[in-house]
C-alpha cells in the first residue's frame, strides 16, 4: 500500500506556503489560472486543492464567512441541490506575529466540468476554509474537492470511473479531510509585501 508523501510547498511564488501531499499537480503546469488562484489536482482521483486570494469582504461578518463564501461558490459554478454539511464558529489563529480569523463550512453540491452540461454533474464534497487576513485587507480562501459520485457522462469517468470512487484510505492516500485539514493548518504567510502593503 502506497503513502501519501505531504511536503510544505510554495504558493505565490514562495510568498506562501502550506503542506499538502505531492500528488497534488500544479493546474498551472496544464492551463492558466488566475493571478489570485493557485489550484492543484489528483486526476487520478480527481481531487483538488485551490487557495485563493480575494479582496476582504467587510460586510461579510466573520461568524458566517465560510459558509458565505461556500454559497457563493456554488451560485458561481451553478451548482444544483446545494446542502451545507458542517460550519465551524470562528477560530483566531496566529499566522506569523498576526492574528487571523479563521472559519470552516462543509457542503455537498452537484458541479459539471467546465465543457459539460447539467447531465454530467458529479456530485461533490466542498470545504472551504476562509482565513480574513484584515491587515492586509485579503479573504483567504482554501477549497478542497472530492468527488462522492462520478456520473457516467462526466469527462472524469474516463479516468476515475464511473460511480461511487474507492475510498481513499483503501488506496494508501490521506482522505480529503485529513488533506484539508493539513494545508489549512499549515498555511504559512513568508512574505507580507505580496499584498502590497
Amino acid at each position: 500500500m502506497t503513502e501519501d508523501i505531504c511536503t510544505d510547498r510554495p504558493l505565490y511564488g514562495g510568498s506562501i506556503s502550506s503542506t499538502f501531499p505531492v500528488r497534488f499537480q500544479d493546474v498551472s503546469n496544464i492551463r492558466q489560472v488566475p493571478d489570485h488562484q493557485e489550484a492543484f489536482v489528483d486526476p487520478s482521483r480527481d481531487e483538488s486543492l485551490i487557495f485563493e486570494l480575494l479582496d476582504l469582504k467587510p460586510d461579510v461578518s466573520d461568524n458566517g464567512s465560510a459558509v458565505w463564501f461556500l454559497q457563493d461558490l456554488a451560485n458561481e459554478q451553478d451548482a444544483q441541490g446545494f446542502t451545507l454539511v458542517e460550519q465551524s464558529g470562528v477560530v483566531e489563529v496566529p499566522i506569523g506575529n498576526v492574528s487571523v480569523v479563521v472559519t470552516t463550512a462543509i457542503g455537498q453540491m452537484g458541479i459539471s466540468k467546465v465543457r459539460q452540461g447539467r447531465e454530467a454533474q458529479n456530485v461533490v464534497q466542498v470545504y472551504l476554509a476562509n482565513l480574513r487576513l484584515k491587515n492586509v485587507g485579503t479573504d483567504v480562501l482554501v477549497v478542497a474537492y472530492e468527488p462522492i459520485l462520478i456520473s457516467p457522462l462526466s469527462e472524469s469517468a474516463a479516468t476515475v470511473g464511473a460511480g461511487l470512487p474507492a475510498p481513499a484510505a483503501q488506496s494508501g492516500f490521506l482522505p480529503m479531510a485529513e488533506v484539508f485539514k493539513l494545508a489549512v493548518s499549515n498555511f504559512k504567510v513568508n512574505d507580507w509585501n505580496l499584498f502590497g502593503n
